[in-house]
């Protein structure tokens, strides 16, 4: 086999690692957000089992780019691919972090009745399952459109948020006892918020790969 066909072969075990990456962050969310909704928690605790395998997964990008780097010394653009594949990769595993928080939120509410149907909350999380799952294509497809699209989506997300954390402070004004309840289901909308960002951040490291330049989509 020729070094490039070598090298191409190893870049195409990167992209699935990362694939496979994105689709886990993409289960574990939407695992989450539905323990959330049912308040069940041994769905939260299916999430939080699934974690360790998301963090194995970077563990492997990162070592196998490295031997690319120190075996292969790319240069330009796939000097990039790689450095892009440990960048996104780390945005990846913070996503899991922020899906296993939503279902700690979950286990904490464990017993109690929501104080609201969960509506905006679910749908933000919609919103960024489909950003997670278009940020991993942008890359594999090297797409800038589908990359600066992450931008205006995540423009939705914050203003979902903006309406949830209005909601929820009136509930709070109205009735005191909903206050704590009230904060836990806050926190996950900020979850969800830092979850969209760091989709956004991929869609800035695919416009890296492609053009060389690191655009602030943000």
């Amino acid at each position: 086999m020729s070094p490039r066909k070598e090298f191409d072969q190893y870049l195409g075990e990167l992209h699935q690692m990362l694939v496979e990456m994105g689709e886990r962050v993409e289960q574990a969310l939407a695992k989450a957000m539905e323990s959330l909704q049912k308040l069940d928690v041994s769905l939260a605790k299916q999430v939080i089992a699934s974690d360790p395998e998301i963090n194995r997964l970077e563990e492997r990008i990162e070592e196998l780019g490295s031997k690319l780097i120190l075996t292969q010394q790319p240069v330009a653009k796939d000097l990039r691919r790689i450095l892009s594949a440990f960048k996104i990769a780390s945005d990846l595993e913070r996503m899991g972090d922020l899906s296993l928080d939503v279902a700690k939120v979950t286990m904490r509410l464990e017993g109690q009745t929501l104080i609201k149907p969960l509506i905006d909350l679910p749908r933000m999380a919609d919103i960024v399952q489909t950003m997670i799952y278009e940020s991993i294509q942008a890359f594999v497809q090297e797409n800038v459109d589908l990359a600066y699209k992450m931008a205006k989506d995540d423009d939705q997300v914050d203003a979902l948020y903006k309406q949830i954390t209005r909601e929820l402070f009136s509930l709070m004004l109205e009735n005191p006892l909903t206050i704590s309840q009230s904060m836990q289901l806050s926190f996950v909308g900020r979850y969800i918020e830092r979850i969209a960002d760091h989709a956004t951040n991929i869609g800035e490291s695919v416009v890296y790969l492609v053009t060389g330049k690191r655009p602030d989509l943000n």
